[in-house]
C-alpha cells in the first residue's frame, strides 16, 4: 500500500513526494478513525492556483495565465449504498455535515464550507442524469501542505474542483476533465460567486513545471483554447501571503463584476454586436474611454434601460467604477497576450516588466488592492534578482506572487520579511510552491 502510495504522490510531487507522504497516511487513519476500516477507499486531490497574469479577466471573456501548484485538498471517500453524503474536515473549526444528494440540494448558512460541495453535489447530478450515490468523506486541506483559506489561492475552488472528481468517479460517469470545469464554475454559482472559469480550468487541466494560457471565450462548439507555457528554469515563483483575508462572496467582488456587465451595456449602445468586454478588445482605448463613464449605478442603467440582471450584492444605488474596471479589462487582456509572447522567447525581463505593470492596474484601475500588499509589493521591487512583483487572486488582501531569480530567494525573503514586519507590524508568510498536474484520483485502495 505504501509503495504504491509513494509511486502516486511522485506522479504529482516530484521531489515533494517524501513530504507528502506523511500527510497522506494521516489523513488516511484519520478517515478510518471516523468511519471505520472496512470497504474501499478512494483519494482524490484537487490544487490550488496562483495566477502568473491576467486578474478579473476570465468573467469577461479575456486571457489569463495561472499555474497549479503543490498546495492542495485531498478528499477521501468511501461509497454509500444510500443517497447521503456525510462529510467530516481535519480542521476542527470546520463542522461536519450531511445531505442528501439530490437535483435540488438546500444550500446551507451562508459561508458554509458545505455549499461548495453540496453545489457540486446538485450540479453534476442535473448534469450528468446519475445521481452518485451517497459517500462518506474528509476533507484534508491543513497548514502546512494545504490550500490557505482567504489567501488568494482559490482554496474554495479547490474544495469545488476535489467534490466533483469525487461525484465523477464514485457515479462511474466519467465526463472529461474539459466538461467538469464548466460544472465547477456553475457549483460556485450556487454559493453566490458570480466569477469566471479561470480556478476550475488550471485545477483540472494543468501540467507541473508549466502556466496554463487559456483564452476564456469558448468557440462555437463550446471548447476553450489552452496552452501549456513552460515557465522560465532560472527564476522561481515565489509566493507571499499578507494574512489579511477575503472572502470572494463580499459585496465588492460583484460590483466589479457589475462594472463590467455596465460597461458591455453601454458600449452596445455604439457596438451592438457585443456580449463581453472581449469584443472591443481591438478597439483602441482612446476611442472606448468617451462612451464610458466614471461611475454609473445599476438603477441609472435602468432608468435608461439597460438592465442588469443576475447580480447578487449589488445595491440598485451602488457607485460602479465602469471607465476604470473596463480600462483595466483591456489593458490586462493585453499584458497577458505579452506575457505568453515574453516566455517563448525566453524574456523573463519582459514577463517582470508586464507583471508590475498589471499590479498598477489592479491597483489604480480595478481598486483591488490594500496596504499590506502595496508594503509586500514595493518590498519585493527592491531586491535585486525580482523581475515583477504583483498581487494575485481576487484582491483585498491575499498573496503577492514575485518572479524571483533562484539565486536571489533567500535575499528575497529576508528583505521582504524585514519590510513586512516593520511597515506592518505582522509576519509575512512565505511559501516554498511546486507547480503540480490537474485534480483527480490519487489512489484507490
Amino acid at each position: 500500500m505504501s509503495n504504491d502510495l509513494g509511486q502516486a504522490l511522485e506522479r504529482i510531487y516530484g521531489a515533494g513526494a517524501t513530504d507528502q507522504l506523511a500527510r497522506y497516511q494521516a489523513a488516511m487513519a484519520q478517515f478510518q478513525a471516523t468511519y471505520g476500516a472496512h470497504g474501499p477507499l478512494y483519494i482524490f486531490r484537487a490544487p490550488g492556483r496562483v495566477n502568473l497574469i491576467g486578474e478579473h479577466t476570465d468573467y469577461n471573456h479575456g486571457f489569463v495565465m495561472p499555474a497549479a501548484l503543490d498546495k492542495d485538498i485531498l478528499l477521501l471517500a468511501r461509497p454509500r449504498s444510500d443517497g447521503a453524503v456525510n462529510l467530516a474536515n481535519v480542521e476542527s473549526q470546520f463542522e461536519p455535515f450531511s445531505f442528501t444528494v439530490a437535483t435540488e440540494i438546500p444550500i446551507g448558512a451562508p459561508g458554509h464550507w458545505g455549499n461548495y460541495v453540496r453545489g457540486a453535489a446538485q450540479v453534476f447530478t442535473q448534469a450528468s442524469g446519475r445521481p452518485s450515490g451517497g459517500w462518506d468523506g474528509l476533507v484534508a486541506g491543513a497548514a502546512p501542505f494545504g490550500v490557505p483559506v482567504g489567501a488568494g489561492l482559490s482554496s474554495s475552488s479547490a474544495l469545488t474542483v476535489a467534490a466533483m472528481v469525487t461525484l465523477n468517479t464514485l457515479a462511474g460517469v466519467q465526463l472529461p476533465n474539459a466538461d467538469l470545469v464548466q460544472l465547477c464554475s456553475d457549483a460556485e454559482w450556487y454559493v453566490g460567486t458570480r466569477g469566471g472559469i479561470m480556478d476550475q480550468f488550471v485545477a483540472l487541466l494543468a501540467q507541473r513545471d508549466h502556466a496554463l494560457f487559456l483564452d476564456c471565450r469558448p468557440d462555437a462548439a463550446g471548447h476553450f483554447q489552452t496552452e501549456a507555457i513552460p515557465l522560465p528554469t532560472t527564476h522561481r515563483l515565489l509566493i507571499v501571503n499578507s494574512g489579511v483575508h477575503h472572502a470572494n462572496t463580499r459585496n465588492e467582488f460583484n460590483l466589479r463584476v457589475a462594472a463590467g456587465r455596465a460597461g458591455v451595456a453601454l458600449l452596445r449602445q455604439t457596438y451592438p454586436h457585443i456580449t463581453h468586454l472581449r469584443d472591443v478588445q481591438t478597439e483602441d482605448w482612446a476611442v472606448l474611454e468617451p462612451l464610458l463613464p466614471e461611475s454609473t449605478s445599476v438603477a441609472e442603467l435602468n432608468a435608461q434601460g439597460l438592465a442588469l440582471n443576475d447580480i447578487p450584492g449589488a445595491p440598485a444605488d451602488a457607485a460602479l467604477r465602469v471607465r476604470a474596471c473596463c480600462r483595466h479589462v483591456w489593458s490586462e487582456n493585453r499584458r497577458v497576450l505579452g506575457a505568453v509572447n515574453a516566455m517563448r522567447s525566453g524574456n523573463v525581463a519582459q514577463l517582470g516588466a508586464l507583471m508590475n505593470l498589471a499590479h498598477a492596474s489592479a491597483r489604480d484601475d480595478y481598486a483591488i488592492s490594500c496596504p499590506e500588499i502595496e508594503v509586500l509589493v514595493g518590498a519585493a521591487q527592491q531586491v535585486d534578482g525580482v523581475a515583477g512583483a504583483r498581487l494575485t487572486g481576487a484582491g483585498w488582501g491575499g498573496c503577492m506572487i514575485a518572479l524571483v531569480q533562484t539565486e536571489a530567494a533567500t535575499d528575497f525573503e529576508t528583505h521582504v520579511a524585514q519590510v513586512y514586519g516593520q511597515q506592518m507590524g505582522r509576519d509575512a508568510e512565505f511559501f516554498a510552491c511546486q507547480t503540480t498536474p490537474g485534480a483527480g484520483l490519487v489512489l484507490q485502495l
